[in-house]
């Protein structure tokens, strides 16, 4: 089940990395750790950095994917955004939030999601 899990996680990330290459972005990181977390997707265009947290599921059986990007998970991915900058030095960006809800096949980007 977890193994199926990752799969299908690393699969989303697959699919979001090439709907952001398609609009003229750079994939800048992917699944970059720190003590405090993951981000899992960082793309790049011009001036613009997005953050983009990638949720994937078979159905929504257990809900929306977009949804268990909740208040706290929002404020985790802010720290991580900025532990993000601090670690690459990047300086006089426009910084974005992003999430990217798959469901089946269907992908969802949300754009600016908070």
């Amino acid at each position: 089940m977890v193994a199926a899990h990752l799969e299908r996680g690393r699969w989303g990330e697959d699919l979001a990395a090439a709907w952001y290459r398609e609009r003229g972005f750079v994939l800048l990181d992917r699944n970059w750790r720190c003590p405090r977390g993951e981000i899992d997707l960082v793309v790049g265009r011009e001036r613009l950095v997005v953050i983009v947290e990638v949720k994937a599921r078979r159905t929504t059986r257990y809900g929306p994917p977009a949804a268990a990007v909740h208040p706290g998970k929002q404020r985790r991915l802010r720290g991580l955004a900025v532990e993000w900058l601090r670690a690459t030095g990047r300086r006089g960006v426009d910084l974005r939030f992003d999430v990217v809800a798959i469901t089946g096949g269907e992908v969802d980007v949300i754009t600016g999601a908070f």
